[in-house]
Parts: structure tokens; C-alpha cells; sequence
């Protein structure tokens, strides 16, 4: 089950709406834009939104203690930690 964190520290688990795997329409309606993966430190994905921190996103700093480089980076706005499985 996938782990979605807002960047006010509140999580959620979510499930795909349809099956077992995320469409890119959810991943980017979660993140509210287009999307970018990043690793995490436990070998799951980090979905992210693309353009967050040009668009001054909040700093998520649950998400960002997850990022596999984390102290070399921050991850901003909203986010979704899943499997690879989990997404097409």
C-alpha cells in the first residue's frame, strides 16, 4: 500500500483507484503537476512533483528524512512513496 505524505506532516495510505498500479492521472492529480521520481532510502519510489521548487512548494520534511540523498537535498509539496509494482 502506497503512502501518501502532505507537507503539513499528515499521511495517508492510498490504494490505486483501479487495480494494483498508480496512472500517471493520479500521480499528477496527487502531486497536483507533472511528476518526477526519485528514490528513496528504503528502495520504494518517491513521486514528486516536478516543478516544486519553482513553484515555492512547502518543504515536506517527513518525505525528505525518506530520500535516498538525504542532507544533500529537500523534497517539496505533497508526495506519494510507493513500490515500483505500484506504478505503471
Amino acid at each position: 500500500m502506497a503512502q501518501f505524505i502532505k507537507s503539513n506532516g499528515a499521511e495517508l495510505e492510498l490504494l490505486p483507484e483501479k487495480g494494483t498500479q498508480f496512472t500517471l492521472k493520479e500521480l499528477q492529480d496527487l502531486v497536483d503537476g507533472f511528476i518526477e521520481i526519485v528514490p528513496a532510502k528504503d528502495g520504494r519510489l518517491i513521486i514528486i512533483n516536478e516543478e516544486g521548487k519553482l513553484k515555492d512548494l512547502p518543504l515536506n520534511q517527513k518525505a525528505s528524512l525518506l530520500y535516498k540523498f538525504v542532507g544533500k537535498d529537500v523534497i517539496v509539496g505533497d508526495v506519494l512513496v510507493c513500490d515500483k509494482s505500484e506504478i505503471r
